[in-house]
């Protein structure tokens, strides 16, 4: 049986479980919890604990799109991570992956789609990998960046569709969730864990219990909680 990373969920919440703040792809949780009093002035100690989260991070093409990467202007500075990024629509274009490229150490995009706009661009950027699957199994994947690479950890930042696969497929290992003094509302609004939902008693196994291993109260009423999923 081939190995996979130790998986991490680390995430941005309001109190009602929302990670975005609204129900379009306009917005976004970082764009806008920034503008909220009350909610503000704390959210840079989410942004702290994210610095020492995993070396490997993995995200998809519609978070990197929905903060904005795809229009930036000028370059973040480099940082030692490396993104495994899932984009199959896609939703990057070529100055995402660009400005990917100049951000990430490497930039590691999972994709079912044989004319994804990163295959014209393999030989600009040598921290460009593509990793090509006919249809995506997460276990696989997960199973073949730890052969590629030795990523012994991976820190999970996507949305929540792709969260609930993670779930129902059992690939969660730890929750680290920070949670901001907040509340949404709005059923339609993404929440840490969506896609679909059980129907019958006897799928009661495809649910996780967990066990909590630290909660700590932070500045300015946000709290930040780790799990260990049983």
């Amino acid at each position: 049986m081939r190995k996979r990373p130790i998986t991490t969920l680390f995430m941005l919440q309001s109190l009602d479980g929302k990670i975005s703040s609204g129900n379009n792809d306009t917005l976004d949780a970082d764009k806008d919890f920034c503008k909220i009093d009350g909610v503000k002035e704390g959210l840079n100690q989410y942004y702290e604990i994210e610095q020492t989260t995993d070396f490997y991070s993995l995200n998809t093409g519609r978070v990197m799109a929905k903060i904005g990467v795809n229009n930036k202007k000028e370059y973040h500075e480099k940082v030692h991570v490396r993104f495994i990024i899932i984009d199959n629509k896609p939703h990057l274009n070529e100055n995402g992956i660009d400005y990917l490229c100049h951000w990430v150490e490497k930039l590691i995009l999972v994709t079912t789609n044989k004319n994804h706009i990163a295959n014209t661009l393999k030989e600009k950027y040598d921290n460009l990998d593509i990793m090509y699957y006919d249809k995506l199994d997460l276990k696989v994947m997960l199973e073949d960046i730890y052969k590629k690479y030795d990523a012994q950890r991976v820190t999970i930042q996507s949305g929540g569709n792709l969260n609930g696969l993670f779930l129902r497929n059992n690939l969660f290992d730890y929750i680290h969730i920070v949670i901001a003094p907040l509340l949404v509302g709005g059923k339609d609004v993404s929440t840490l864990i969506d896609g679909e939902a059980i129907s019958f008693p006897n799928q009661l196994n495809k649910l996780k219990a967990l066990e909590l291993i630290e909660c700590n109260k932070l500045e300015n009423s946000y709290i930040e909680l780790k799990y260990k999923v049983i």
